[in-house]
C-alpha cells in the first residue's frame, strides 16, 4: 500500500524550487521529512527521549552527514564506509544548532536528536543552505516544546544582485557568502565572509535573507497543519519557589551589583562572586540545601545576572569597569618564536593568543573530500582551544566542534587577503593561551600579524572584534558592548564577531538571544564593531606596518616554473629516479603538477638554500632544452670517438651530440685529435634533424671561412648505391633483375 504523502513547495525564483515532504520515509520517528532541490534531496528525522536526562541542560544532539552514494562515489581510504564527519558537517551541525537551542524550554531537559542525511547531490545545490529548514520542519511534525518555525538561506551578491541559496559557480563570483537563520519575526543566527562589504550592505543582506525565511517559515506551518499537527507533549517541569527567588534575590543583588561596579580581574571578580553565594548557601540548613540546593544555586545565578545587567543598562559600567565602548589593553610581539616560519602573540585583556606560520608546497594543500565538494585549501587555518587557557583541567579527545568552528571563521577573515599569486601553501595553528572573551578574534589579529611576519604579501592587514548586548524589553534601554567578555557573552542577549579591514568586513558570526532584535541596534552594533575593529588594527600595524618583503633565512623559498608536458617524464625520470636524485642532491623539495587546460608541468621548487634552488632550475633547463635552426652554441669536448667527438652544450650541462668528423673543419680530417681534444671549448652552428641518421647535428666548420679555392666534393655514396648506379649503366638505365643467390 502506498502511503499518503504531503508535499509544499517553495518557489526561489529562476525557476527554482524548494519542496518539503512528509509520509513516505522513517515514519516511526517522531518527525521527518525529505527536503528537495533540483537533485539535491535531504532526509531529517527527529526524536526526543519521553523520560528526562539526570542532567540540568537540553542535551540536543544536531547530527548532519553526506553520503557518498548521494554522488555516485566511495568513501577514500582503505575502510570504504563513512566515517567520523568531516569539518564541513560538523560546521553545518553547528550552524543548525546555534538557531535550534535557544527555542528549546530551557528547562526542558530530555535527550533529543536531530538527524540530517544528504541522499541525493546536485553539483548546482549547495546542501547545508537547506539543513536548517529540515530540521525545522521535523521538528514542526513532532510533538516537542518547541517554539516557533525557523529556516536558514544562504545569500550571496553577484554583480549587485542578492541571490537566496546560490550555486558554487555563482559563489565564486560573488562578495558575499553569508547564512542566516531566522524565524519569521526574529533574525537569530548570521555567519558568513564578505569582500571588505560596508556594513549598510551587509545589513541589506541579512534583510533579503529574512524575508525568504519568511516564505519557508509559512510553507512548514502549512504542511504541518495538512499532516495534522500533534499536541504538545507535556514534560516534567523543575519546581518553582517564588518566594525562595525573592529572599535569594534580596540577599544577592546588592552585594553582586557592589562587586561588579568596583570593576575587579576575572580571577578576583570570580572569587568575590563565590563568596557571595557560599555565604547565601551557609544561611540554610543541611535540610534545606537537601531539599532545594539547586534551585537556591538557580536563583543566585539569575540575581548575578540581573545585578550585572542592571549595572550596564543603569550607568554604562562593566564587570571590568571598563565603558560600553572601551577596548581592554592590547598588547603585541611578532618573530616571537625562532624557528617558525612566522609567528605572533596578540594579548587583548585576560585573552591570549599565539599564532605560527608554515609554508608549503602544494603537496601540503588541505585536501577536501565530501561527497557535494571535492577540492582542496592552499591556505587554512586550525585553532586549539586547551583547557589551561580557562584555568581548567579537563580530558583532551579530539578536536571539538568549537574548535573547528572558531578555526572556520578566523580562516574565512583572512583567507580573502592571501593574494591569489602566492606560491606557497599557508597554514595557519593558533594556540589559545588564555581565555577570556573572543579567543577567535585574537586568533583572527594573531594570524594577520604572523602571516605579515612570514613574508606572506597579504593585500591588507584584518583585526577582529566581539560586540554583546544588553536589553531591557520593559524599559526600552539597551547597551551594545564592545570587545565582550566570557562573563557578558554567557549574560548577554547577542555575540556577534565581526573581522575587516581598513575598508570592509570580510567575515562574521552572530548569535542573537532576544526576540526581535531591530536593524536600528543592529546597525548601531556594526558601526561601534567597525570603530572598535580600528581601534585594534592599529595596535597591529604599531606592531608591524606591512609584510616582510621576503621570507626568514631558514623559512623556504618558493619558485615555480613551467615545462612542456612531454619533459615531466624525463625530469621525474624511471621510478622517481631523476626527481629524488635531484631533491637529495640540491636538498630541495620538487612537486609537479600537470595543467589540465595546457598540459603543462607546473614545478614547484621549495628550498632554504638559494644555490640549491639553482641547480634544479638548472637542471630543468637542460633537460627542457632544445636548440634552434641556425643558432650558435658554445661547446665542450667530453668524448674522442674515431668518427666525430662528443660535445656538450655549456648553456645545457647533460645535453650531448656528436659532431661528425666531416663538420670540424673544411679541409679533410683523417683524426678527430688533429682538430679537437678532450676539454676544449669552441662555437659550433645547429643545423637541424639529419635525415639520414634522424638525429641532432652540428657543425663546427660552418662558422669557419672556407679556404680559398675551395671546391664542394660530391656526396659520399655507399657502395650498394655506386653497384645501383653501375647496374643502370649497364642495362641502359634498366635496373638489373635481382641475382638468384643459389646461382
Amino acid at each position: 500500500m502506498i502511503p499518503k504523502t504531503f508535499k509544499e513547495v517553495i518557489d526561489l525564483g529562476d525557476g527554482r524550487t524548494i519542496s518539503i515532504e512528509t509520509g513516505k520515509l522513517a515514519k516511526q520517528a517522531h518527525g521527518s521529512v525529505v527536503v528537495q532541490s533540483g537533485k539535491c534531496m535531504l532526509l531529517c528525522t527527529v526524536v526526543s527521549n519521553y523520560k528526562a536526562s539526570d542532567v540540568d541542560f537540553l542535551p540536543l544532539t544536531v547530527d548532519y552527514r553526506e553520503k557518498f552514494a548521494a554522488s555516485g562515489r566511495y568513501p577514500g581510504g582503505f575502510f570504504k564506509r563513512e566515517a567520523r564527519p568531516s569539518d564541513g558537517e560538523v560546521l553545518t551541525m553547528r550552524l543548525v544548532d546555534r538557531v535550534l537551542r535557544p527555542l528549546f524550554p530551557k528547562d526542558y531537559h530530555y535527550e533529543t536528536q536531530v538527524m540530517i542525511q544528504l541522499m541525493s547531490h546536485d553539483d548546482n545545490v549547495m546542501p547545508d543552505a537547506m539543513a536548517g529548514l529540515a530540521a525545522s520542519a521535523a521538528i514542526q511534525l513532532s510533538d516537542f516544546p518547541f517554539e516557533c518555525a525557523i529556516s536558514e538561506v544562504r545569500v550571496g551578491r553577484v554583480d549587485g544582485e542578492f541571490i537566496i541559496n546560490p550555486t558554487r559557480a555563482q559563489l565564486e563570483e560573488s562578495d558575499i557568502d553569508m547564512v542566516i537563520g531566522a524565524s519569521a519575526d526574529s533574525v537569530m543566527m548570521v555567519e558568513g565572509e564578505m569582500g571588505e562589504i560596508s556594513e549598510e550592505d551587509m545589513v541589506e543582506a541579512i534583510k533579503f535573507a529574512h524575508e525568504a525565511i519568511k516564505v519557508q517559515c509559512a510553507a512548514q506551518l502549512k504542511l504541518a497543519e495538512a499532516f495534522g499537527r500533534k499536541e504538545v507533549r507535556e514534560y516534567e517541569t523543575a519546581a518553582e519557589d517564588e518566594a525562595l527567588e525573592k529572599k535569594i534575590h534580596d540577599m544577592a543583588y546588592d552585594k553582586v551589583y557592589a562587586v561588579a561596579k568596583a570593576g575587579s580581574a576575572k580571577q578576583e571578580r570570580s572569587a568575590a562572586f563565590s563568596e557571595i553565594k557560599d555565604e547565601i548557601m551557609a544561611s540554610f540548613s543541611e535540610e534545606e540545601l537537601e531539599e532545594k540546593g539547586d534551585l537556591i544555586g538557580k536563583y543566585y545565578y539569575k540575581a548575578e545576572k540581573a545585578a550585572v545587567r542592571d549595572l550596564t543598562l543603569n550607568e554604562g559600567l562593566r564587570l571590568d569597569g571598563r565603558k560600553t565602548n572601551e577596548i581592554r589593553p592590547i598588547w603585541c610581539e611578532v618573530d616571537y618564536l625562532p624557528s617558525t616560519h612566522g609567528s605572533a602573540i596578540f594579548t587583548r585583556g585576560e585573552t591570549q593568543a599565539l599564532a605560527t606560520v608554515t609554508l608549503g608546497t602544494s603537496r601540503e594543500a588541505n585536501q577536501i573530500d565530501m561527497p557535494s565538494y571535492e577540492g582542496e585549501e592552499t591556505f587554512y587555518l586550525h585553532y586549539n582551544f586547551p583547557p589551561f587557557s580557562t584555568g581548567e583541567a579537563r580530558p583532551i579527545r579530539g578536536t571539538s566542534r568549537r574548535e573547528v568552528g572558531h578555526g572556520n571563521l578566523a580562516q574565512r577573515a583572512l583567507k580573502r587577503m592571501i593574494p591569489a599569486d602566492c606560491p606557497y601553501t599557508v597554514r595557519v595553528v593558533s594556540e589559545v593561551l588564555e581565555s577570556n572573551g573572543s579567543s577567535s578574534m585574537a586568533t583572527v589579529c594573531s594570524g594577520t600579524m604572523a602571516l605579515m611576519d612570514a613574508g606572506v604579501q597579504l593585500k591588507k592587514p584584518v583585526s577582529g572584534i566581539a560586540m554583546g548586548l544588553i536589553t531591557d524589553t520593559e524599559t526600552g534601554k539597551y547597551a551594545v558592548l564592545s570587545d565582550i567578555l566570557g562573563d557578558e557573552d554567557h549574560l548577554g542577549d547577542m555575540d556577534f564577531k565581526v573581522t575587516g579591514t581598513a575598508d570592509g568586513i570580510t567575515a562574521c558570526q552572530m548569535d542573537i538571544k532576544v526576540k526581535g532584535l531591530s536593524y536600528e541596534i543592529l546597525v548601531k552594533a556594526l558601526k561601534q564593531a567597525r570603530e572598535g575593529r580600528l581601534h585594534i588594527l592599529k595596535t597591529l600595524v604599531d606592531a608591524i606596518a606591512e609584510p616582510r618583503p621576503d621570507v626568514k633565512p631558514h623559512a623556504p623559498k618558493m619558485v615555480t616554473t613551467t615545462i612542456p608536458g612531454e619533459y615531466i617524464g624525463a625530469l621525474i625520470g624511471p621510478g622517481g629516479k631523476v626527481i629524488q636524485e635531484l631533491q637529495k642532491a640540491t636538498k630541495t623539495t620538487i612537486v609537479i603538477n600537470e595543467d589540465p587546460v595546457t598540459e603543462e608541468g607546473i614545478v614547484e621548487i621549495l628550498g632554504t638554500d638559494q644555490a640549491g634552488i639553482d641547480a634544479v632550475l638548472a637542471k630543468i633547463d637542460s633537460i627542457t632544452f632544445k636548440p634552434e635552426v641556425g643558432n650558435v652554441y658554445e661547446v665542450r669536448v667530453i668524448k674522442i670517438l674515431d668518427f666525430g667527438a662528443v660535445v656538450e652544450y655549456q648553456e645545457a650541462p647533460g645535453n650531448e651530440v656528436l659532431l661528425h668528423v666531416s663538420e670540424l673543419a673544411w679541409e679533410r680530417t683523417d683524426k678527430v685529435t688533429d682538430v679537437v681534444n678532450m676539454g676544449d671549448v669552441f662555437d659550433v652552428k645547429y643545423i637541424g634533424i639529419d635525415p639520414r641518421t634522424k638525429k641532432d647535428k652540428v657543425s663546427r666548420k660552418a662558422l669557419l671561412p672556407k679556404p680559398e679555392g675551395y671546391k664542394e666534393r660530391p656526396p659520399r655514396n655507399d657502395r650498394n648505391d655506386r653497384n645501383d648506379r653501375r647496374d643502370r649503366n649497364d642495362r641502359g638505365g634498366q635496373r638489373r633483375p635481382p641475382r638468384d643467390r643459389r646461382d
